[in-house]
């Protein structure tokens, strides 16, 4: 074990009994946990004694999930990649139908913990963010080089930062200085526009708009929902963990559009079948963490689960 991998540990993963249940996991069964981390939630769902698919697409992660899990044998088996892939991994594996998918989004806390990795404001690091160590673009690389109105464009969009106007021209004024190259010279140029009020460090918004584009998360879970939603088994379960508004709206309205039998517009004399009707709704309003929980893990106070269930095919 490194130095970096004895220093920085995996978090209890969030809603873990929660998710379990839902997913209803067991003996024979197949679970795809499409976002490893620690491999938390695989450990669990091993335990029950179904077989876990697990994907990530940082190294780092599935090294140290496999050596937490190793005890369950060849029940488990780590795919590197993003989930937004994961049907090509299914094919590769000979799998082609599953019981049960996980995913759990957004940074793990390792990640934020590890200034090297570059996620987050509280420790200096590099200004990276790439979830995949392999990718061609960092956060420096966007800071650095995308125009004031690109930027105000990120910060807005994938942020929701009020002050992404000014946040913006003031990073494009600094850089001409300065190139960008680490996180705690970011979050310093932020903070002279925004000065700090309340919890929230003024960095926050801009730093998870950042990662979202470097690591094209929005787009990977639509891609990820797609593919995942067409390999469920009838009955099979299907839970997604969210911790922002925008990952949460794309998930709920993936799940909403296909939970509804039928679909009605004024101009029709009648509701018609929804051709996109796949599932059945388990949660009707998302699982959010105990009290308990959140008191013990301040990361799962934003966190929602939200699981539906494959209906029979229809022919």
């Amino acid at each position: 074990m490194t130095a970096s991998h004895r220093r920085y540990e995996y978090h209890e993963s969030v809603m873990l009994a929660e998710t379990v249940e839902r997913l209803m996991p067991a003996s024979g069964k197949v679970i795809v946990d499409g976002t490893l981390g620690g491999g938390g939630h695989a450990a669990a769902l091993l335990a029950t004694g179904a077989r876990v698919i697990g994907l990530d697409q940082d190294p780092e992660a599935i090294a140290f999930a496999e050596r937490r899990v190793a005890e369950f044998g060849d029940r488990f088996c780590a795919w590197y990649g993003s989930f937004a892939k994961a049907g090509d991994a299914l094919d590769r594996l000979g799998i082609v139908t599953v019981d049960g998918v996980l995913l759990d989004l957004g940074v793990s806390s390792r990640q934020l913990d590890t200034p090297e990795r570059g996620f987050s404001f509280m420790h200096d690091g590099p200004l990276d963010m790439r979830m995949d160590p392999s990718g061609l673009i960092n956060a420096a690389d966007l800071v650095n080089t995308m125009g004031g109105d690109q930027l105000e464009r990120i910060f807005r969009t994938y942020g929701e930062e009020p002050a992404a106007r000014k946040i913006a021209a003031r990073l494009v004024r600094d850089r001409l200085v300065r190139p960008f190259r680490t996180t705690l010279q970011l979050a310093e140029s932020i903070e002279s526009v925004v000065p700090r009020r309340g919890r929230a460090h003024p960095a926050t918004r801009v730093f998870q708009a950042l990662r979202i584009v470097v690591n094209r998360e929005l787009e990977a879970l639509a891609l990820g929902l797609e593919q995942l939603s067409q390999r469920l088994a009838p009955g099979g379960r299907f839970a997604v963990i969210t911790f922002h508004s925008l990952e949460d709206r794309i998930v709920k309205n993936f799940f909403k559009e296909r939970t509804a039998a039928f679909i009605d517009r004024p101009e029709w004399p009648a509701p018609r079948p929804n051709p996109l009707h796949l599932f059945k709704a388990i949660t009707g309003k998302p699982v959010v963490a105990s009290d308990a929980e959140q008191r013990a893990n301040p990361r799962s106070r934003s966190a929602k689960l939200r699981v539906v269930e494959r209906i029979p095919y229809v022919h």
